[in-house]
């Protein structure tokens, strides 16, 4: 009996124990989902192994040491990190975001942990701009969702090209198609500085005062776990060895909250609320989904005539003319969309730079052709497959009649053929028009691009995008609707019997 009542007192002891630690450090062990955007030297990049370096990834490991709490780097698009945030499948972002009363609306901030500004960059050989005001009229490039391109929309008659990342707009810049970008002055200047921008000059600093924070969702009780990290950072130097190693200079004084008015506030919401958003948008929505059908009607015809003669080749009896029509194929079947895109834009002029002269592309152009290229690979396949369908004994009766290969082919193969390709030609046609969506990545103002700046503006992600999907689904309805009225009009026996019912 005694012996029992020995454990259960130790048992008592080790859970009075177990359960004081716990009340003195609540966060001992916790880990927060930290989103960034790997694409901001020298905040946030990746170096060379793949690890995440920056400022700002030192700082908030440094938080979490403070704070004792673990973080765990979640790698996002700039304007994909609100959405996050809002959806909480995140718990904070550090990602050099500027601290606004319109971001406050949706988000919340911790106390701000550095001070920047809006830099304007140029070619070094521009002799025109010389400041913010002679701005007017002019190209800009800046990345979607910053206080950049918030600036750059005050500026009388300029043109605006949104882009995913900083480094792409700068990109931008150094192929010519862009007169100034503007962007946050350390990145910029960091960039030149490492000599990875040769021939960018940057003519004026700071615009604004900006203060960077790290977001939560609202009312999120990460948050004061947080600033007391980032307090006792900044309060005990450890703050001032990591803006020394990436700036090598003496940071300056940063304020202890800002005034940007209620931080708290959830905003309107409701079914009701988020219709009228949708509707609100359906317009520039409707703009978009022209723009997109641009692009791939275009395509498609230019890929179908393409892909047509690429597929014919691929059926001719020359070996070497055969296997180059084969590499055409598998390279644009076997390389990304997306990277053949980037190749197309800002490749081709970037190394006919190197060779020594100026090539641009217009983004519609440049659109175009990567969507056309890739779209003629697997429509090249779609018509050989269609020709190979058509039984040999039509090919030799035609021969047998006189007909020339070239006469048999368009007299008699083909037209069979076609009838056959209509179903996968449609399937192509639907896939094309959504992956228009990609071409937004190169500035091109589409439906999905049209749909991200209204986002960059109201943060109201789910709506936007449940309106962008409503009208991809209509076009992709519409077209589907569309090649099953034309497969039925080819078939000579529904023709037959159509007219069979219109003589009764």
């Amino acid at each position: 009996m005694t012996q029992f009542a020995f454990m259960r007192w130790c048992l008592v002891v080790s859970l009075s124990l177990l359960l004081v630690s716990c009340g003195v450090n609540p966060s001992a062990g916790k880990t927060l989902r930290v989103a960034t955007e790997p694409a901001f030297p020298p905040f946030e990049f990746q170096g060379t192994g793949g690890e995440l370096q920056g400022f700002s990834i030192d700082l908030m490991n440094a938080i979490a040491n403070a704070a004792n709490f673990q973080v765990n780097f979640l790698s996002l698009p700039f304007d994909g990190i609100i959405p996050a945030l809002q959806g909480k499948t995140v718990d904070a972002a550090i990602s050099s975001m500027t601290i606004t009363e319109e971001r406050a609306k949706t988000i919340a901030f911790s106390r701000p942990y550095f001070k920047a500004g809006l830099a304007i960059a140029i070619h070094a050989d521009n002799q025109n701009i010389t400041g913010f005001d002679s701005l007017q009229n002019k190209k800009i490039a800046v990345q979607i969702g910053t206080t950049g391109a918030k600036k750059a929309q005050g500026i009388p008659g300029v043109q605006i090209r949104s882009f995913d990342s900083a480094p792409l707009a700068l990109q931008e810049l150094l192929n010519r198609n862009v007169d100034a970008v503007i962007n946050d002055a350390p990145v910029t200047l960091y960039a030149i500085n490492t000599g990875n921008l040769q021939g960018i000059k940057v003519v004026e600093q700071l615009l604004t005062e900006e203060y960077y924070g790290i977001a939560t969702a609202q009312n999120s009780p990460n948050l004061p776990l947080i600033n007391q990290g980032l307090t006792k950072v900044l309060n005990n130097g450890i703050y001032n060895q990591i803006y020394q190693k990436w700036f090598k200079a003496t940071p300056p004084q940063l304020p202890a909250k800002l005034a940007i008015g209620n931080q708290n506030g959830a905003g309107t919401s409701g079914i009701f609320n988020s219709i009228s958003i949708i509707l609100q948008a359906f317009p520039t929505l409707l703009w978009g989904a022209l723009v997109t059908l641009q692009l791939t009607v275009l395509s498609v015809v230019l890929g179908l005539v393409g892909g047509s003669l690429i597929g014919i080749i691929r059926l001719s009896h020359i070996a070497s003319v055969r296997w180059i029509a084969r590499a055409y194929v598998d390279f644009f079947r076997g390389t990304p969309l997306l990277v053949q895109i980037f190749m197309i834009y800002f490749g081709l002029p970037a190394v006919a730079q190197e060779l020594g002269f100026n090539f641009n592309l217009d983004r519609l152009v440049a659109g175009v052709i990567a969507l056309s290229l890739n779209s003629a690979a697997y429509i090249a396949e779609i018509v050989r497959a269609g020709i190979q369908s058509i039984e040999i004994g039509q090919a030799e009766a035609s021969q047998s009649l006189g007909l020339s290969p070239v006469q048999t082919m368009r007299y008699v193969i083909f037209p069979q053929a076609f009838r056959r390709m209509i179903p996968p030609l449609g399937n192509e046609f639907i896939s094309l028009l959504k992956d228009t969506s990609l071409v937004s990545v190169i500035g091109f103002e589409e439906l999905l691009r049209k749909g991200q700046l209204i986002v960059a503006d109201n943060y109201r992600a789910f709506e936007i995008y449940a309106g962008v999907a409503v009208v991809y689904l209509c076009l992709t309805l519409l077209s589907s609707q569309a090649f099953s009225k034309l497969e039925a009009w080819m078939n000579p026996v529904q023709r037959q019997k159509k007219y069979d019912r219109e003589l009764k």
